[in-house]
């Protein structure tokens, strides 16, 4: 019974389940996946270790739906919201589509315990390399780009599906670069990037990036 979806489960064992996701996560981003086991997940959950067997079959299955589960979350929240923007065509600009994707994009710095949590796991992710290797893509990356580029085409009709596809990879990795920022340098002092505000950070990346986009609107790419 390892589906996430399963809404047959009674309401124990949801609320079991719920326990041996969040304490893998804490583990995990703590931890890394090999320096994390069985029983420290479960004794974290205060769960019998055959817990995780009958839910999701081994460590790593736990480690995949953690993530899986994240992802869709993260995905849902963004397509929502470049949904939202750009359903009121009266009152739609480039700078408002811009910051909706960029406030939800860096949302979960608004839960620090959470979003430190995640983010510390995301990071050893990327240099562990555990997960399926078209999980962010399929998961994340691919449905959020190509709703942003279909929504850069209506606001800005004259730039080229190209070009559009490279501002929205520049945008996002300003964003991504941000999110490494906070993790990083959490908590350090004595130098100015430690105080890097997230609105401040969200306000320059839309004012930049729309100015490049519109340059490209234009044709000019000098």
């Amino acid at each position: 019974m390892n589906s996430l979806d399963d809404k047959n489960l009674t309401k124990e064992a949801r609320i079991t389940r719920k326990r041996l996701l969040e304490a893998a996560e804490e583990m995990f981003a703590q931890n890394g996946f090999d320096g994390t086991t069985i029983r420290d997940i479960t004794t974290k959950a205060r769960r019998g270790p055959a817990s995780i067997n009958y839910f999701y079959g081994d460590k790593r299955e736990l480690y995949e739906e953690l993530f899986r589960l994240r992802l869709r979350e993260m995905n849902e929240s963004r397509l929502n919201a470049i949904e939202t923007v750009m359903s009121d065509k009266t009152k739609l600009t480039l700078e408002k589509l811009l910051y909706a994707y960029s406030v939800d994009f860096l949302k979960p710095f608004a839960d620090p315990q959470q979003s430190q949590r995640f983010m510390q796991l995301f990071f050893r992710e990327m240099a562990e390399q555990r997960l399926p290797r078209n999980m962010f893509l399929d998961e994340l990356a691919a449905p959020s780009i190509a709703a942003m580029e279909e929504a850069i085409a209506v606001v800005c009709p004259n730039i080229n599906k190209h070009d559009t596809l490279m501002c929205v990879l520049s945008l996002t990795g300003q964003l991504v670069h941000i999110m490494q920022v906070k993790v990083l340098f959490e908590g350090a002092q004595g130098h100015s990037i430690t105080s890097i505000n997230i609105d401040e950070s969200i306000n320059h990346i839309v004012k930049f990036s729309a100015a490049g986009i519109r340059a490209y609107a234009k044709g000019d790419k000098e």
